[in-house]
């Protein structure tokens, strides 16, 4: 597999609006924080470039970020943005239950259709091959490290772990010989259960199957216990996980940019948010590797979508992919372009230039677009070898494809209990967690008809 380098308030529908002038105006999600400056002042160029390409058309940017919480109400009220922003956790949901409008008419019409990774647009497509939505900077789950700590604990940090039980003993010798956190483990916010459906996939299990047309939880899989037994070993055997036990994502990043952590689950894109958001002043030693394995040879995929919702009328729902393809598709296959926000984002001595990414087209053009943007390249590449190598090995899984929120938060109570009571009963713990996902799914399945 080819690895990409990138550079990387109430709503009202929109059923008539328009600007002075009669001005379309597209309200888009997307845009990145004040707080951003690079990525803003790209999206602010991007938003110039295609205004003057599309008289007529004015975009109205938004910092609204997905909300698991109330994402749902607003969208089937009709009170979200003419494009939205989802993970890939909500495609095939919102495909399913009609949300969404297919974009496969003005899509196919693009010139580069074609080329499109068919990995990136299989969770974004419905049975008959309509594709719904345009994927920005899709990735793929790996092991973080600190070559650092490794090297203060005698490990070597050209070869990270492999497999689980490694990433135990090398967690372990982190704690022991460093007083750091060998080992971060998400548990909050409904990360602790997405994470565990990673390490299920590294088991060799799933969390959710499709049985005569409807889903069903498969919480009680031997690999997610066997999973959940490695953490539990890891935090009362072990003592590896260190004293903050209660995390998200952002906790996990910012206690490895301090240096006080040895490892977590994420992605080479969790540099930029180590680097830009939280600081980490010595870059170097962050590293990445594929995903350890304990016989499911495989990792998740994930990433974020741009879609145009149902409440979109006619005239802004063609605005809307007109943008999709300007702002995200063509970006992403354009050489030229590739090289010009690399240029920009390199003038910024903040920015990470040259993350690897998943390819969101053939190999062909990734290759082009890697070296067009090579000379801006402002991040270690070696050390996200392990990572690029190990990728091509292994099967991309995308998350579970159905309520996939549902299934995380009621798995977060099950992480936090195994890293909190000494004696949480794993299987107990589990079965309660599956029939209340499947009561909740099966309401929420039987509604739709």
């Amino acid at each position: 597999m080819t690895v990409a380098l990138t550079a990387c308030s109430a709503l009202t529908p929109s059923k008539s609006g328009g600007g002075s002038g009669g001005d379309v105006v597209l309200r888009v999600q997307g845009m990145p924080p004040a707080t951003d400056k690079a990525e803003l002042k790209l999206f602010k160029q991007q938003v110039a470039d295609f205004e003057k390409a599309n008289p007529g058309i004015k975009v109205k940017g938004s910092t609204t970020v997905f909300d698991p919480l109330t994402f749902s109400a607003k969208l089937a009220g009709g009170n979200v943005e003419d494009v939205i922003k989802v993970p890939l956790t909500e495609p095939q949901r919102l495909i399913q239950q009609k949300q969404v409008q297919s974009i496969s008419s003005q899509l196919r019409s693009w010139g580069h259709f074609k080329e499109f990774n068919p990995q990136v647009l299989k969770p974004l497509s419905d049975s008959a091959g309509q594709v719904y939505g345009v994927p920005q900077n899709p990735y793929a789950q790996g092991l973080v490290y600190n070559r650092a700590l490794f090297k203060a604990a005698g490990l070597d940090p050209d070869k990270p772990p492999t497999t689980w039980q490694e990433v135990r003993a090398d967690a372990k010798a982190i704690s022991a010989k460093t007083g750091k956190a060998g080992f971060v483990q998400e548990s909050k916010d409904s990360q602790g259960g997405w994470q565990l459906a990673i390490l299920s996939y590294a088991f060799g299990g799933d969390l959710e199957a499709q049985q005569g047309g409807k889903y069903t939880a498969t919480l009680t899989g031997e690999a997610t216990k066997n999973a959940l037994g490695l953490l539990k070993d890891m935090r009362w055997s072990d003592d590896s996980l260190g004293r903050n036990l209660l995390n998200n994502q952002n906790d996990a990043i910012r206690q490895f940019a301090a240096g006080q952590a040895g490892m977590f689950i994420g992605s080479p894109g969790t540099f930029r948010l180590a680097k830009t958001q939280f600081g980490m002043e010595h870059t170097d030693d962050f590293a990445v590797a594929s995903m350890p394995q304990s016989g499911g040879n495989a990792t998740l995929t994930g990433g974020d979508i741009y879609m145009v919702p149902k409440s979109a009328d006619t005239k802004h729902a063609a605005a809307a992919v007109k943008w999709l393809i300007f702002a995200y598709a063509e970006p992403q296959y354009s050489t030229a372009t590739a090289v010009s926000q690399a240029k920009s984002l390199a003038a910024d001595p903040k920015s990470a230039v040259g993350v690897p990414t998943l390819p969101v087209f053939d190999a062909a053009r990734q290759t082009a677009i890697n070296a067009a943007i090579k000379p801006y390249v402002n991040v270690k590449l070696d050390n996200f070898a392990p990572y690029t190598k190990g990728l091509g090995k292994l099967e991309l899984k995308p998350e579970p494809p159905y309520e996939a929120q549902t299934l995380y938060a009621a798995l977060d109570p099950v992480v936090q209990a195994v890293l909190t009571q000494r004696d949480a009963d794993i299987d107990a713990l589990l079965a309660k967690a599956e029939k209340d996902v499947n009561a909740k799914l099966a309401t929420d399945q039987s509604n739709q008809k």
